[in-house]
């Protein structure tokens, strides 16, 4: 049995969140049964994913007696938004470093959306060209919060570390209890996989209680190959953190790349398609970035018939909203 509460632990989140049906979707589809993991109802400035990570990697901040908190991503990143708000919450410093990674030069992309909450939330914002080694950004960072005689605490992007990958292990448990209390099988799993915290932990979940769910990851910007090897190298640190026997499982990796488009973060016809669909059949919005590619691929896959008439396939919604407002032109009629 897995014991998540040996691990230091900050409570940030709406916990748990809902698991609901998704009935005028599946119904429009002609497809399985469609569930829907509310994970963009975590809370905490619009919350997302990447809260129930965070609420472990802040706790391990507190534990190294940080007073500051630095992570990295895109300009639009909705982990640096969540970072940033944890922060303000707990009375911590938060400097983001934030990569002009997407070649969006409108005027919403550069002001609007995730940007514009981590302005309010009070975070100081460290800009660095595409291409810049982030690793190398953080460490100066850092450095920089030192000299000024703070104790810093560098996040990884996405808060994807074994320690991080730990609030979706306890997500996969959430889900077993739910469907457990529904009488519900859960067959797949499907989500959006990028910096591989959230797929990594939902594997090393659903598989340390050997209950046969299968996850799909939609990759965001990588090839299969490599997203799969970041998700394997992430699945061994977890299982080794968790203290579970022998090595991990191998069985259950899939990160399809067949949806992202020409690159990350930038719109796709299936994309628009998705956003829009969900939210007209079922009032639930998503974001351009990460959830409404992965919706895509769990339209095209169902269209496809990947999955049978009677499973249930669960689709998580890490969240992101904000960036629709980021990305308004794409929507434009």
């Amino acid at each position: 049995m897995l014991e998540l509460g040996r691990f230091p632990r900050v409570r940030l989140g709406h916990l748990p969140t809902p698991l609901e049906p998704l009935t005028r979707l599946s119904a429009h589809l002609d497809g399985p049964k469609l569930w829907i993991k509310r994970d963009d109802c975590t809370g905490l400035a619009t919350g997302g994913n990447k809260t129930r990570k965070l609420e472990y990697l802040v706790a391990d901040a507190q534990a190294h007696g940080a007073d500051t908190l630095i992570t990295l991503g895109a300009l639009q990143s909705n982990h640096a938004r969540q970072t940033a708000a944890a922060a303000a919450k707990l009375g911590l410093k938060c400097v983001l470093v934030l990569e002009e990674r997407v070649n969006q030069p409108t005027d919403a992309y550069r002001r609007n959306g995730n940007l514009l909450l981590d302005h309010l939330l009070g975070a100081t914002i460290k800009l660095v060209p595409a291409g810049s080694s982030m690793t190398t950004a953080g460490e100066q960072a850092a450095e920089e919060v030192r000299r000024a005689g703070g104790k810093p605490y560098v996040i990884p992007g996405g808060g994807s570390n074994a320690v991080g990958a730990l609030g979706y292990v306890g997500c996969a448990l959430e889900l077993l209890e739910q469907a457990n209390r529904r009488g519900l099988r859960i067959d797949h799993v499907v989500h959006a996989t990028g910096s591989s915290g959230t797929q990594a932990g939902l594997i090393a979940g659903f598989d340390a209680m050997r209950s046969g769910v299968r996850v799909i990851g939609i990759t965001v910007g990588r090839p299969r190959d490599n997203q799969e090897r970041n998700v394997l190298r992430l699945l061994d640190e977890t299982w080794a953190h968790l203290g579970l026997n022998g090595p991990a499982p191998r069985d259950n990796i899939e990160a399809s790349d067949r949806y992202f488009g020409e690159a990350y973060g930038i719109p796709t016809p299936a994309m628009k398609e998705a956003v829009t669909m969900l939210a007209e059949t079922e009032g639930v919005l998503l974001d351009p970035v990460y959830s409404g590619k992965a919706m895509a691929g769990l339209i095209d896959m169902v269209r496809s018939g990947r999955f049978a008439d009677h499973e249930n396939v669960v689709f998580v919604h890490t969240g992101g909203q904000a960036g629709l407002f980021a990305y308004q032109p794409a929507f434009a009629a």
